[in-house]
């Protein structure tokens, strides 16, 4: 499996690590089969015993990911294909739960499968030759992976149920219009662009960041006061933290925070 999801660490200048996944089948553009989804939550946890503050994920070659492999799908039974589905869905859930932030590079293709691994992570930038969508349809399936719920959550109940129903096809321009990735950068820039949001990131605590994650999935379904008791509880953790303490002692000394 670690021939498929290629794992590497960098540190930023202040010493904070940086975690690099890169689905590596390119012959087959990067296709999620159970090899591919086993290896990349083996690398979740490599990365965190590792301290990763930040997690960058991107595909080998022409393509992000282009979906879910058709060949390994096609003769499975209504029983094998649930449980595909719940492999999947526990390697979504997995990034989410993760202390550390995960940026999509999205450097070509990010179909069905490799659509809804970009909706795994915190936020995307895209490639200006990046095409993204959800064509399950066209293959007689919906979404197995989580895209009809984080899509809708992504874009709108509207937007997603034309994406999903149509299965088309959508530029990075376009997936920019509807908050589907954050940024589109020319090829040669995208991964330097990711890069500097990872280093943004890991100049800031560690635990709120942590916290901040938490609270914004976990708030994002529920009633607007029961969020922000959320908010307010995870707040008041964050001063229990040297964290704390430091940050707001290099504001008031006019100097970079040390954050470890």
């Amino acid at each position: 499996m670690s021939d498929v999801v290629l794992f590497e660490t960098t540190e930023t200048d202040t010493g904070a690590t940086i975690a690099l996944v890169t689905i590596n089948r390119p012959d087959k553009l990067n296709a999620l089969n159970r090899d591919v989804l086993t290896g990349l939550e083996m690398r979740l946890g490599e990365a965190r015993d590792a301290g990763a503050r930040c997690m960058i994920v991107t595909g080998a070659g022409k393509a992000f990911v282009a979906g879910a492999d058709i060949s390994a799908m096609q003769d499975m039974t209504p029983g094998e294909a649930r449980d595909f589905s719940e492999l999947g869905h526990r390697v979504g859930h997995a990034m989410e739960a993760q202390p550390y932030p995960i940026i999509a590079a999205i450097n070509g293709f990010a179909l069905g499968g490799g659509c809804e691994l970009a909706l795994a992570c915190d936020f995307a930038y895209a490639s200006t030759k990046a095409k993204l969508g959800q064509p399950e349809t066209k293959l007689g399936v919906i979404p197995g992976f989580g895209g009809t719920q984080r899509l809708l959550r992504r874009v709108g109940v509207a937007m997603a149920r034309e994406l999903v129903y149509t299965g088309k096809m959508i530029g990075a321009d376009e997936a920019l219009r509807i908050g589907l990735v954050n940024e589109v950068h020319e090829p040669e820039a995208l991964m330097p662009a990711v890069r500097n949001a990872a280093e943004m990131i890991c100049a800031n605590g560690p635990v709120s960041i942590d916290l901040a994650k938490k609270v914004i999935l976990k708030g994002r379904d529920k009633a607007l006061s029961d969020a922000n008791r959320l908010e307010a509880a995870a707040f008041g953790r964050c001063f229990e933290s040297p964290q704390q303490k430091e940050g707001m002692a290099a504001f008031l000394e006019k100097r970079p925070a040390n954050f470890e």
